[in-house]
């Protein structure tokens, strides 16, 4: 995703340059800093030969604290020897570590997931308060960014930039203030409704946190409830729609060992949909019925009517239009049910 680097490209530009400060010129520590910034995702050009692997392999060890923390010296050795500074060698460990863990806790505060315990624990961190694109996350810190560049050493540049990590961190917060407001206010309407739900996952829709989508996973894992909540709506309860989950269907794709992947590596926020002779696990947790941004076709109906494995799984699209989408989140945005 083009914004999502570019959001990781600001981040690592700011926190590099304010490690550096005067160090080293702002925009050599910009130009390395958005390097190093964007380095943790180049995972994402492994191609694994399976639609499911290449989703669930990518922000592994590539996010890894640990594996992250081991290599930062290597790096800033290798970029100090460039430059023959030797001098500031611990001082760009710093930087190049601080940049390198500031993408993966990023990365772990969208839904997604992102594996910061590996080798030590496989389960993705997925805090989810965050979209994985938001403007009002990036801004400042690109507008910091430009600062450093268009003042050429002046104060005024450096200033701006700590203003940008400021504010960014500060909307970062807010974010999770709301996530933990309105995850109570969604277990209490469930409650209110008799839903006994075994999971809760309350994450903003697309490009802000003002509105956010929630998903409850009950009935011992038979039914799937969905609903939207928004800052700007009155004092009604958070209203529900029911969906099939599919339990029988989804454990008998689980004999197919991607499918069991996928199901960890989602916390088990999927389900199952046949359509004809086809049948598709889902990813809950990013988009919303039925236009998921994660749909892989795992297996095909043989002669005998049993389910047969593909022989790699394939991602399916099965989403409105971008400006449609919009329209809607707009509106609802805004408080209209």
């Amino acid at each position: 995703m083009i914004l999502d680097s570019v959001s990781q490209f600001v981040l690592g530009s700011a926190v590099t340059a304010a490690s550096l400060g005067t160090r080293v010129p702002a925009w050599r520590a910009v130009v390395y800093g958005g390097v190093l910034g964007t380095l943790p995702d180049l995972d994402i050009l492994i191609d694994h030969g399976d639609a499911i692997l290449n989703m669930t392999m990518h922000r592994g060890s590539s996010h890894a604290l640990f594996w992250l923390t081991l290599v930062s010296p290597v790096v800033a050795l290798a970029i100090a020897g460039a430059h023959r500074e030797r001098s500031l060698f611990r001082r760009w460990w710093l930087a190049v570590w601080l940049t390198f863990v500031t993408h993966a806790m990023l990365d772990a505060m969208t839904i997604y997931g992102t594996r910061l315990w590996l080798p030590f624990d496989e389960q993705p961190v997925s805090i989810g308060s965050l979209f994985v694109i938001d403007p009002l996350y990036t801004l400042p810190l690109l507008a910091g960014s430009v600062a450093l560049l268009v003042a050429r050493g002046r104060p005024f540049g450096r200033r701006w930039n700590w203003w940008g990590i400021g504010l960014s961190t500060l909307y970062a917060a807010w974010s999770l203030g709301v996530q933990l407001h309105l995850d109570g206010a969604a277990r209490a309407a469930l409650k209110g409704r008799g839903i006994a739900a075994d999971k809760v996952i309350v994450s903003p829709a697309p490009r802000q946190t003002v509105l956010w989508r929630v998903v409850a996973i009950a009935d011992n894992g038979q039914t799937i409830y969905e609903g939207f909540t928004s800052l700007a709506d009155d004092d009604e309860p958070i209203t529900f729609a029911a969906i099939e989950r599919r339990p029988a269907l989804l454990d008998e794709l689980s004999k197919i060992q991607v499918v069991r992947q996928l199901r960890a590596f989602a916390d088990d926020c999927v389900k199952a949909v046949a359509v004809e002779d086809e049948a598709f696990v889902v990813d809950l947790r990013m988009g919303a019925e039925p236009n998921y941004a994660f749909t892989f076709l795992v297996a095909r109906r043989g002669a005998d009517g049993s389910w047969q494995p593909t022989v790699a799984t394939e991602r399916r699209a099965f989403a409105v239009g971008e400006g449609q989408g919009l329209a809607w989140l707009w509106r609802r945005l805004w408080g209209e049910r």
